[in-house]
């Protein structure tokens, strides 16, 4: 029940943190609530042509998630952009609010789980199943676990050292995401201190994709941090990646 329209070639993802934004320009003076502040940089991100965006605030409640997530998919939509929310473990949210689709953390929701919430939602409630299950993994096992589980794609790292992910130990490095790239049969997207700097070699390892926390949220030009992220002529992965079909 899964949709592959918008994984054809390099996936962009924006991994929100509102947190850990940078104060906006150009608004000294003015009160702006970090939830108004996350909703500009998503529709600023949709507008770019960031593919998908994951929303990642871990801290707020329930009724607070969904709103928010509501929100979000208003601005997306009033910008008429193809960009896909993601919802972080919450796939009870996901789904009721029309998301397209859950990231689960690597201790969080086991992926059979989820897919069995997903396929009973849309023989409820009839309705093109436009919805994708992805995971977090942080090592070879589990990537492979998640792909074998029926997880649409995984997203593996840290690939480099970051603030953001220093509670997951070392760097994976580059050959280690391409070996899980090797025995993943789904798209793997390559997280944690990726900037343009280093993403073609992730994407050489075989990536079919780049998420980041920092690379987007601390561009003043998403557009152009978008266009650095994507592969320049004569940079591809190792090895097409289709997205498996549930």
């Amino acid at each position: 029940m899964s949709h592959t329209s918008d994984l054809h070639g390099i996936i962009l993802c924006y991994v929100t943190d509102r947190r850990s934004l940078p104060a906006p320009a150009g608004l000294a003076g003015k009160a702006l609530t970090v939830e108004a502040h996350l909703l500009q940089k998503i529709e600023a991100a949709a507008s770019a042509g960031i593919d998908w965006i994951q929303l990642r605030e871990k801290d707020l409640s329930g009724r607070e998630l969904i709103l928010l997530t509501r929100a979000a998919l208003e601005r997306i939509r009033a910008r008429n952009s193809a960009a896909r929310l993601l919802i972080n473990d919450r796939v009870d949210i996901a789904l009721a609010s029309g998301a397209g689709g859950v990231h689960l953390s690597e201790s969080g929701l086991p992926v059979a789980e989820a897919r069995r919430l997903r396929d009973d939602f849309f023989v409820r409630c009839p309705g093109t199943a436009d919805f994708l299950i992805g995971v977090s993994c942080h090592s070879l096992d589990a990537a492979v676990t998640a792909g074998s589980s029926g997880a649409d794609y995984i997203c593996f790292g840290p690939i480099f050292r970051t603030p953001s992910k220093a509670g997951y130990g070392e760097p994976q490095g580059l050959n280690r995401l391409s070996e899980v790239c090797r025995a993943t049969k789904i798209p793997v997207l390559a997280i944690g201190g990726i900037a343009s700097e280093n993403a073609p070699e992730c994407l050489r390892a075989g990536a079919g994709g780049i998420a980041a926390i920092r690379a987007f949220q601390e561009a003043e030009d998403l557009t152009a941090a978008a266009v650095a992220l994507r592969p320049p002529d004569g940079v591809s992965r190792s090895r097409p990646r289709p997205l498996k079909k549930s």
